[in-house]
């Protein structure tokens, strides 16, 4: 298990790395003023519906399944299974795509309700028009990483996504170089992500081999019956993109503020990228096989291990970001158009959304627990109901603290997604800790207390 988690972790962290390249570029070429807000609101639609597809969201409901058909029916079975499922997932994306591009106005209102009665309303229209053509791709990109996963190929999955920021980051980078003008440029990068899906696509198609076949659009029992389980499995874990897209929204009625929660929460992205992406592709294949052996050792070891891993990375980043919080932001962003009043105030966001982290890294280490119990929805409830909490102390705070209030609403939606985990499974069937993990732990927090300290 700890091979497989070092394995995606390592290409997680190598794709946050460009992604930090790949926004201290947007940073320079747009700054923080209307045309990076409208990008930025466009491209977080489109990483939400990628991280619903992807990144633990579908694996956490199709590799309980496909284990399952193959221990059941054999190989060729699951592997016909899987061309079903790829095939509906596939036809299904193209058709949400199209019907977003004839309603993205009234996507981006909902979405953005301050953007309404200003420029930032149409640029950011005709920026996630041109990036609907990626949805086409992540549908097949993100079956094909599920299967993979579930056949305890991690390497490919794990380095797959590094083309996406590569691609984006050539273009920028001859943007730049040319001066572009900042609404030029939003449109050439919006086209580009369509660009960066279909490299991606292409190299898991050319690696993979045959792992879903044939190929079927169906809407059978079975599909259906699998489509229930894999939607609330989809949504709850993207919880993290949820409670920013319910921050934008009240964000949107500030100038600037989108772009300050969204450079603070990319600071976020690699700590959290490392563990829960992690945790979701390597955590639920483990514990699913440990629930259908009823293996009571097993599931205690890949609790504890990932409880450990969870808690040793995110709480020394929480700590670690905020004592760091402006020099980080300065480095990395104030670059270009991105001036010294947007690297202060994206500090300030920062150290009140870093207070989320242990909550989200929690959350992405106690789902496994439910997903390999082919239970989405009592994580599902849990995060619509952070997403409800959210929203109003974000609306509450930010009357009175502006953008910092938004981010500690947000902080404050993912503590409730991980209290109402922990409650719910506590009460269902329980946690279980073994003897090393009871002895580790306080180990870890307090080593995280003296780095802290030392850091001040």
């Amino acid at each position: 298990m700890i091979r497989s988690f070092l394995t995606v972790s390592s290409g997680t962290l190598a794709s946050r790395l460009l992604g930090f390249v790949r926004d201290s570029v947007i940073a320079a070429l747009l700054g923080a003023g209307p045309v990076a807000d409208a990008f930025l609101a466009a491209f977080q639609l489109v990483n939400v519906v990628r991280r619903l597809l992807s990144e633990g969201g579908l694996n956490a409901a199709l590799v309980p399944a496909w284990l399952r058909v193959r221990d059941s029916d054999g190989a060729e079975v699951a592997r016909a299974f899987a061309g079903r499922v790829l095939g509906t997932v596939s036809a299904a994306v193209i058709a949400a795509a199209l019907v977003l591009g004839v309603l993205m106005p009234l996507v981006i209102a909902a979405i953005a309700p301050g953007f309404i009665g200003r420029d930032t309303l149409q640029f950011a229209v005709d920026d996630a028009r041109l990036m609907l053509p990626y949805l086409a791709f992540a549908g097949p990109v993100t079956v094909m990483m599920a299967l993979l996963n579930a056949q305890g190929r991690f390497a490919l999955t794990a380095f797959s996504p590094l083309l996406f920021n590569i691609a984006l980051i050539a273009v920028m980078a001859v943007l730049l170089a040319r001066r572009q003008d900042p609404v030029q440029a939003a449109l050439v990068m919006a086209a580009t992500i369509g660009v960066a899906g279909f490299l991606q696509l292409s190299m898991l198609v050319l690696r993979s081999g045959k792992v879903a076949s044939p190929l079927r659009v169906s809407f059978d029992r079975e599909m259906r019956g699998f489509l229930d389980r894999a939607i609330p499995g989809m949504v709850a874990s993207s919880a993290p993109q949820w409670l920013m897209v319910a921050g934008a929204i009240i964000a949107s009625t500030s100038p600037s503020a989108v772009s300050w929660l969204y450079f603070a929460n990319r600071l976020l992205e690699l700590p959290l990228g490392i563990v829960g992406v992690a945790m979701g592709t390597v955590l639920i294949p483990e514990m699913t096989r440990a629930v259908r052996s009823d293996d009571r050792t097993a599931i205690a070891h890949a609790e504890s291990r990932g409880l450990e891993l969870a808690v040793g990375l995110a709480f020394p980043a929480t700590l670690g970001l905020i004592v760091l919080s402006e020099p980080i932001a300065r480095v990395l962003f104030e670059h270009g158009a991105f001036a010294t009043a947007d690297t202060a105030a994206t500090a300030q966001a920062l150290i009140w959304l870093t207070l989320a982290l242990p909550a989200h890294v929690l959350v992405k280490a106690l789902s496994p627990a439910f997903f390999a119990r082919e239970d989405t929805l009592t994580p599902l409830l849990a995060t619509l109901k952070a997403i409800v909490v959210t929203i109003v102390t974000a609306f509450l705070l930010g009357h009175y603290f502006g953008t910092n209030g938004i981010a500690a609403g947000i902080a404050l939606g993912a503590w409730s997604n991980a209290l109402s985990l922990i409650r719910k499974g506590a009460a269902g069937f329980g946690f279980s800790i073994d003897a090393d993990a009871r002895r580790r732990l306080p180990r870890i927090l307090a080593a995280a207390a003296v780095m802290g300290v030392l850091l001040w």
